[in-house]
């Protein structure tokens, strides 16, 4: 029985549950045994270091949650991919870790450039034109947009900015979470993939403060770009 205690990934994988109880992603063991493909005892006695979980509950675990495999593993500290939050939130920063020297890494695309670069996002020029800043630790060719409104309060304010990675077409996209997508409008909303069979068929188009605005349907002919949102730059205090 010990040896199942002594077990990394048994270890790793009792972090996981406490952390996805924690973010409400899961309600207790028969939800998670569900999703697994497996039964409530069964997690029950993994939790115990009864016996341990197997490459297909791993599998589907790191597909329903987004886990990292290193983690389970034990060679990483990242218990989740992309640098995201378990419950599809972002990191933010405060405009004070915005930089004007370095790399410049990061376009700025402000308010009243949206329509523009729903138009030209493609033109290497029009992008090279564009403001460019830097964040500490962020790597990579990114973009960053101006958001204006309360349509995704409150997990994107008025006037911030969202960092954003663009998305290679036939990229897998994670449902619930919050990405930017271009159409003739540029707008940062969270995504649910619309599906007949194996096929997406569209996106709905989700804000946060669903009280005022309610989801609408883009088809994939219409898309133009979706990018990542990796984080959000604000003014306002951050918890």
């Amino acid at each position: 029985m010990g040896s199942f205690s002594d077990n990394i990934v048994n270890q790793r994988f009792k972090l996981v549950f406490q952390e996805l109880e924690k973010y409400n992603l899961i309600k207790g063991k028969s939800d998670i045994a569900k999703k697994l493909g497996t039964y409530n005892h069964v997690i029950n006695s993994i939790l115990k270091g009864q016996r341990n979980i197997t490459v297909d509950q791993l599998h589907k675990l790191f597909e329903h949650f987004g886990i990292n495999a290193n983690f389970l593993f034990g060679s990483s500290p990242e218990m989740f991919l992309e640098d995201r939050l378990p419950n599809g939130d972002i990191p933010s920063y405060s405009f004070k870790d915005h930089q004007q020297a370095g790399r410049n890494n990061i376009n700025l695309v402000p308010e009243r450039a949206l329509a523009g670069y729903a138009l030209e996002h493609q033109d290497q020029a029009y992008i090279e034109n564009l403001q460019k800043f830097s964040i500490p630790h962020l790597e990579g060719d990114l973009i960053a947009f101006e958001i204006s409104g309360d349509s995704m309060m409150p997990t994107i304010t008025n006037g911030d900015l969202v960092v954003c990675e663009p998305v290679e077409r036939g990229t897998p996209l994670r449902d619930n979470h919050v990405y930017v997508v271009v159409t003739d409008v540029v707008v940062a909303k969270r995504i649910q993939q619309m599906r007949n069979g194996n096929e997406i068929v569209g996106l709905r188009l989700i804000s946060d403060n669903d009280i005022v605005y309610k989801p609408y349907e883009v088809e994939p002919n219409d898309i133009r770009q979706i990018l990542k949102v990796k984080c959000r730059l604000t003014s306002y205090a951050i918890a």
